[in-house]
């Protein structure tokens, strides 16, 4: 398991990935070429993935995001250090806060 700030990243076996996710289309790059796992909203700065791979949303409206590195790559922020992956798959699963009205994604 790796985690960087409130970005949460969990080896996953390929055997358990689903087939369809195999299938979808992938998220879009930024401009710079990085998978962004999550967009600081005040700061502007993104926990991203540098290196080839694609990221795969996985249903559900705080649906993790599955990440698959064929050759390895790295987590990046402005303010923390790089986290080098191996190759493989992952489930990305963002922090959540609780507050009385609903579970939310935790803001940057």
């Amino acid at each position: 398991m790796y985690r960087q700030g409130d970005v949460l990243v969990v080896p996953v076996r390929p055997e358990a990935v689903p087939t369809n996710a195999r299938e979808a289309v992938g998220e879009p790059r930024d401009a710079r070429g990085r998978l962004i796992l999550a967009l600081g909203e005040v700061t502007g700065h993104a926990h991203a993935v540098v290196g080839p791979g694609r990221l795969v949303r996985e249903p559900g409206p705080l649906g993790p995001f599955l990440l698959h590195l064929p050759d390895g790559g790295r987590v990046v922020h402005e303010e923390h250090a790089a986290i080098p992956l191996p190759k493989g798959w992952y489930r990305v699963v963002r922090q959540r806060e609780y507050a009385p009205d609903a579970v939310r994604i935790v803001a940057d």
